[in-house]
């Protein structure tokens, strides 16, 4: 029985969040009553409401739907960790006795059952996830996905099965902040990365890594852990008896049994060879740039063969692939100029992404627009912001997005600003770097990046690069 089939009613807690609004088109989708509270509107909450769903923007309890203050036992709440702990809805729905349920425990319900294929990793699960889903869906693999992030083949963040068959696999992306990914156990894990990160959770990285032990010993017996060369390798002794590990990465002399050889950028398309144990693949052709897309995609790929994907199936997946919204998104591609926006918040995130974009673009002036995400992850890795940072010609520093925190004192982001050691940098007001954009020619390649609302710059900036550089506007 569906172990959520109990509550008619779901109710959202932060509905707006890219894993929230998945769960909740699927609530949507399988004919429950789902509505919710957001602080603010966004792109998806207004796609989400042109779906029928209900969604409110003010802290009350008087806003809640009818049906779900009056229906308290007919009623799941859905609750993000960024919903702040003063919420007036939150406590009254606490005060009433409601089920109230994290996230990821709904997930892990959801999950529960199915063959689960998992992707986790401090950096690089929402694409690395969203390519595992694509490749199955393109060769006809009936499944599911809840992704992190809009794939643009699907439109969505969230792909449904085509209904009646129970083995069906999900494809899910494993948070592991607040140790989120523990809810999960799956058949298939993929483990993208354990560099530090989240350490107002963790306290320190071996408090990380343990979590992700943690996790990869959840795998079912007779699944698979694929584990990239970079992560640390002591997760791999944690996975249960019977449990096959893959590790992945770029080359062989990495160490890996799965990896990529005769690597080469064709503008924006990158083409490689396929290593692995379970056969090779020539001559596969991504139309997403970076290196670390083409690793990604390596993982990928062996998830698609253990489902019995075959060679000329996944070739053809893999050329019709399209990317995540602001995953190395290319906006604007004019002559000589471009601008890309990217999703990047962890130093090494951004370092992948800007030495890709050096590798496509070699000598050119690159202007970074950077809007720090959390004070916590300033506090904790601005040395490594400022390094990675420093790889552009000019960096355009916006002030931290704070999501679910409140202030620390001396943080802000001067801090990264301050170690930089591009030749140009300047703290900005997002005004300001649309009033520069406006009349401001010193770059041939601009990329926005992070993890906050520097999204809503995007729209905008390509507004006024487009009557700049095509003489159009968009």
């Amino acid at each position: 029985m569906n172990p959520v089939a109990a509550f008619p009613n779901v109710y959202f807690l932060g509905i707006g969040g890219i894993g929230m609004s998945a769960l909740a088109r699927w609530f949507q989708a399988n004919g429950h009553r789902v509505s919710g509270y957001d602080k603010t509107v966004t792109p998806l909450t207004e796609a989400l409401t042109s779906e029928g769903i209900r969604i409110h923007y003010d802290d009350a309890v008087t806003s809640i739907p009818a049906e779900v203050r009056d229906n308290r036992a007919q009623t799941l709440v859905v609750l993000t960790p960024a919903i702040p702990k003063d919420h007036q809805e939150w406590a009254w729905l606490r005060e009433q006795g409601y089920d109230i349920r994290k996230r990821s425990q709904v997930l892990g319900l959801l999950t529960a059952g199915h063959y689960t294929i998992a992707v986790a990793g401090t950096h690089g699960k929402t694409t690395t996830s969203s390519m595992v889903a694509h490749l199955l869906h393109h060769a006809g693999v009936n499944c599911s996905a809840f992704l992190g992030g809009i794939a643009v083949n699907l439109g969505s963040n969230l792909l449904l099965a085509q209904p009646g068959d129970p083995n069906a696999p999900v494809v899910v992306e494993a948070d592991e902040y607040d140790r989120s990914f523990l809810t999960l156990h799956p058949d298939i894990a993929i483990v993208t990365s354990t560099d530090a990160d989240h350490l107002d959770i963790y306290g320190n990285k071996e408090a990380l890594v343990e979590s992700f032990r943690q996790f990869v010993a959840q795998i079912k017996p007779g699944g698979t852990l694929i584990l990239n060369h970079t992560a640390d390798q002591s997760i791999a002794a944690a996975v249960a008896e019977g449990v096959r590990v893959i590790r992945y990465g770029l080359s062989p002399e990495q160490g890996p049994e799965l990896y990529a050889d005769h690597i080469t950028a064709q503008g924006h398309q990158f083409r490689f060879d396929l290593h692995g144990p379970l056969g090779d693949v020539p001559q596969l052709q991504l139309a997403v740039p970076g290196y670390h897309n083409v690793e990604n995609m390596l993982a990928a790929c062996v998830v698609a063969q253990l489902q019995l994907v075959g060679q000329e199936q996944l070739k053809s997946a893999v050329a019709a692939y399209r990317g995540v919204k602001r995953r190395f998104e290319f906006i604007i591609t004019a002559g000589e100029k471009v601008y890309v926006d990217d999703y990047a918040h962890h130093p090494r995130e951004i370092e992948a992404f800007l030495r890709s974009l050096r590798a496509l673009y070699p000598g050119k002036r690159l202007r970074v627009v950077f809007q720090p995400h959390l004070f916590t992850r300033t506090r904790d890795f601005a040395p490594g912001f400022a390094e990675s940072l420093s790889l552009a010609d000019e960096v355009v520093m916006l002030a931290i997005y704070p999501a679910r925190e409140q202030p620390l004192e001396g943080v802000t982001s001067e801090l990264i600003l301050s170690q930089i050691t591009a030749p140009q940098k300047s703290l900005q007001t997002k005004e300001q770097v649309l009033a520069s954009a406006a009349i401001d020619e010193n770059f041939d390649v601009l990329a926005t990046v992070g993890a906050g609302d520097i999204d809503q710059l995007v729209p905008r900036l390509r507004n006024i690069l487009d009557i700049r550089w095509n003489g159009v506007e968009a």
